[in-house]
């Protein structure tokens, strides 16, 4: 059995159905508002909205109790906390590391659609980037 199915054994469909609709209207964006992060006159808006993002996926997976998906989000949005402080783009291995937490969720996005497990989280994530430039 996989996420979608335990999400949908243990929550009203209606929840789960506005989690997915939801999280991949997020998805879709994320990757645009990392690219964004190197534009100095986009950065303040970007980092915002990435900070949303993460904030958001963190609580929704959180109360459906997806534990991977609750534990990268958080871990990234403490980091994006930090990154909201700067004032400056963000470094390039910032933005790589931005850009495979993206593409892990994007992978958990297809996971859920084909109703399999999550995939595991590569340890590479969990190396915090150099944040300052």
């Amino acid at each position: 059995m996989g996420v979608r199915s335990d999400l949908e054994a243990n929550f009203e469909f209606e929840i789960v159905d506005e989690f997915l609709d939801h999280y991949s209207m997020m998805i879709d964006s994320m990757e645009v508002m990392i690219i964004d992060l190197s534009d100095p006159f986009m950065y303040k808006r970007s980092i915002n909205e990435l900070f949303r993002v993460f904030h958001n996926i963190k609580s929704a997976s959180g109360y459906l109790k997806i534990i991977p998906m609750h534990k990268l989000s958080s871990f990234v949005e403490d980091e994006l906390e930090l990154l909201r402080e700067k004032e400056t783009p963000i470094t390039n291995e910032t933005t790589d590391w931005l850009l495979a937490v993206s593409d892990t969720f994007a992978s958990w996005h297809n996971d859920l659609r084909k109703n399999n497990s999550l995939s595991k989280i590569k340890y590479g994530l969990l190396k915090i980037p150099d944040l300052e430039a």
